[in-house]
């Protein structure tokens, strides 16, 4: 059976960088299985299989190299790009099946946006022997972390531990030991840790970012979108950085440099939010074919 396999990458910054997702169509005969050794050849940090649905426009699920995950922002902001081009799907309102339930997609020009939960969060501050864990493993000291504020972790959908860093050095200069990391992402249940700073190289944004999932078989991603949630709602709640659209930045300081922007939509009742939508821009990159 041939396997086609388009390459998108979503979140660019203008026309350059983003990161790239496997986009398969189709794929209601594929099985669980064949799905992650699918994945594996494509190689990416995740690939998108699109099939029908009973209970949504379409139904989506995510591999990484590694294992199946339940969401993924970039693959699903690629996947909902490319059926906008074929014409599958028209601006406004639409909608996804996961494994955590369906979820809302919005589509705007030429960009696409998937909803997040409202967030929930936990505080390490009260365990001095994980957080200790938590810093051997990514190589940094107390005094980076930004002033009063200590690593939180934090789910609108996937779990990631968002770590406040006082400036681009301190993230830029991280040394992440990625086998404690995945550990410590298997006992705390985590996707990934997401550290940032509020240095940016770009304009208007609120944050730059970068995010490591080992324990998914993702040393370094260029762009995350459900971390991105997260961040930026914590920069709202923890930090009181003001604004219903709040832009992150991503891949600015990997090696080699993959640039990524992340627009965070926060819909707020007050101040609390109550659900938050994520999206960017996408760009074709090509396909590739896999026999199975």
């Amino acid at each position: 059976m041939n396997i086609n396999v388009r390459v998108v990458n979503a979140f660019v910054d203008g026309d350059r960088g983003g990161n790239p997702a496997g986009v398969i169509l189709g794929a209601d005969g594929l099985s669980t299985a064949e799905k992650l050794w699918i994945a594996s050849k494509v190689g990416l940090s995740e690939t998108a299989f699109v099939s029908s649905s009973k209970h949504a426009a379409f139904k989506l699920e995510f591999f990484t190299p590694t294992r199946q995950i339940a969401h993924c922002g970039h693959a699903t902001v690629a996947a909902f790009a490319l059926l906008r081009q074929l014409g599958r799907v028209g601006e406004g309102w639409t909608s996804k099946e996961t494994t955590d339930g369906n979820r809302e997609i919005f589509i705007k020009g030429d960009m696409a946006f998937m909803e997040q939960r409202k967030p929930e969060y936990r505080r390490l501050d009260d365990d001095p022997l994980l957080l200790k864990a938590i810093m051997v493993a990514l190589g940094i000291k107390s005094y980076q972390f930004a002033d009063g504020i200590w690593p939180t972790q934090v789910t609108t959908g996937g779990a990631f531990l968002i770590l406040p860093l006082i400036d681009q050095a301190q993230v830029a200069g991280l040394k992440p030991n990625h086998e404690a990391l995945a550990r410590l992402s298997e006992y705390l249940d985590l996707i990934g840790f997401y550290a940032f700073s509020p240095d940016t190289l770009g304009p208007q944004r609120a944050a730059g970012a970068r995010m490591f999932a080992p324990y998914y078989g993702i040393t370094e991603e260029a762009a995350t979108g459900m971390a991105a949630g997260a961040l930026a709602c914590f920069l709202h709640d923890y930090m009181g950085v003001p604004g219903e659209r709040l832009l992150i930045e991503q891949g600015y300081l990997m090696h080699p440099p993959s640039p990524s922007v992340i627009a965070v939509d926060l819909q707020l009742d007050g101040q609390r939010i109550e659900r938050l939508m994520v999206g960017g821009r996408t760009q074709m990159m090509g396909e590739l074919n896999l026999q199975l």
